[in-house]
């Protein structure tokens, strides 16, 4: 008899450890359940706050196209000019701008930046877009006539002549503001314009004035998180 009693509390405590020890094994499952479901939470709370910075930001780039649609939407075709959703307004009219292998701005032309050049940078120093302007670029292009890096020179002279002679249409607060945004960028014949995958030389000599904004930079920012954390 003390022996079967003995096998009985044997089983009884065998039994007690083998639920504690499930009861263990539920609970860390529970946890962990509980960390991958904040971890989860976490991610798309933060996938969210991505999509609306973004959101925010292409929100003022297309406003802000709007209203530099706005503003010169009565001058663009008397200056050959155009404007894309890029925040990209080109001067095309290649007799307007530079005589042939000249870095000399020809007075059509100034006469244009005259009135084009105060609205543009009025516009772009408005409150709501002012700190949100990481680049104002001026692009030089030539056609492929010529030598590549020649034309590169030529490009480079010629945005540096427009940058200069905008540089004395602009206050003093102006140009304290927009110096440290307006860059100069002579690109040769790098970016031709093609017709029906042909370039148009006349249409490749142009200039180009160009906005960067920060939905740029922030979508280059949250690439990079992305590719970071990937890695």
């Amino acid at each position: 008899m003390k022996k079967k009693t003995n096998i009985g509390y044997k089983g009884k405590d065998e039994n007690a450890f083998a639920l504690s020890t499930g009861d263990l094994m539920a609970g860390l499952l529970f946890i962990f359940i509980l960390l991958l479901m904040g971890a989860l939470l976490q991610v798309q709370k933060k996938a969210e706050q991505d999509e609306e910075v973004v959101r925010r930001y292409d929100q003022i780039k297309t406003q802000l196209y709007i209203d530099l649609q706005d503003e010169f939407k009565e001058n663009l075709k008397v200056w050959r000019a155009s404007i894309d959703s890029s925040l990209c307004i080109r001067f095309q009219e290649p007799s307007m701008l530079f005589d042939e292998d000249k870095a000399e701005l020809k007075k059509p032309f100034k006469d244009i930046l005259d009135d084009f050049f105060p609205r543009y940078i009025k516009v772009l120093n408005r409150p709501e877009y002012r700190d949100n302007i990481v680049e104002i670029r001026i692009e030089g292009h030539t056609n492929s006539n010529g030598d590549y890096f020649h034309n590169m020179e030529l490009s480079q002279d010629r945005t540096r002549s427009v940058l200069e002679y905008c540089f004395g249409l602009m206050s003093v607060e102006q140009i304290i503001w927009a110096k440290s945004l307006i860059t100069a960028n002579g690109l040769s014949s790098s970016q031709p314009i093609l017709v029906h995958g042909v370039e148009d030389k006349s249409l490749s000599r142009r200039v180009e004035f160009r906005v960067r904004t920060n939905a740029e930079k922030q979508l280059e920012e949250i690439a990079n998180k992305r590719f970071n954390a990937e890695q």
